[in-house]
């Protein structure tokens, strides 16, 4: 029992000490309050670990977290997939290389303009 009740103050310390670091590393203060109010959520989870662990609901809550996060990783890998389904490589490449025949014509026109000033010297 002390055992289980020291790793967990000594998880919150070094939670503490972590978080502290990173708020006082950020440049701006743009991102600080997302900082403190994702800080703050974790931290409620880690102070609720005991409660948890206690009544027998650790895993359950466990379990539950993972079912549903599998989840939404299942739905963003099939969204990504119906969107990358119907793009071609041509999307990706910038607008000058998409018509192709336009840019390789205008390459092999300035061949022809160079080669005819080397000619006449």
């Amino acid at each position: 029992m002390f055992e289980f009740l020291y790793e967990w103050i000594q998880n919150l310390a070094f939670y503490l000490v972590i978080i502290t670091a990173v708020l006082q590393i950020l440049p701006g203060k743009n991102y600080k309050r997302y900082i403190q109010f994702f800080s703050g959520m974790v931290m409620i989870l880690l102070m609720l670990t005991p409660v948890l662990k206690l009544t027998g609901k650790e895993d359950t809550f466990y379990s539950l977290y993972h079912s549903k996060e599998y989840e939404m990783e299942k739905e963003e890998i099939e969204r990504q997939k119906d969107y990358l389904k119907d793009l071609d490589i041509l999307d990706f490449l910038p607008e000058e290389y998409q018509e192709g025949t336009d840019h390789e014509e205008e390459e092999s026109q300035n061949k022809v303009e160079v080669e005819d000033i080397q000619v006449g010297r």
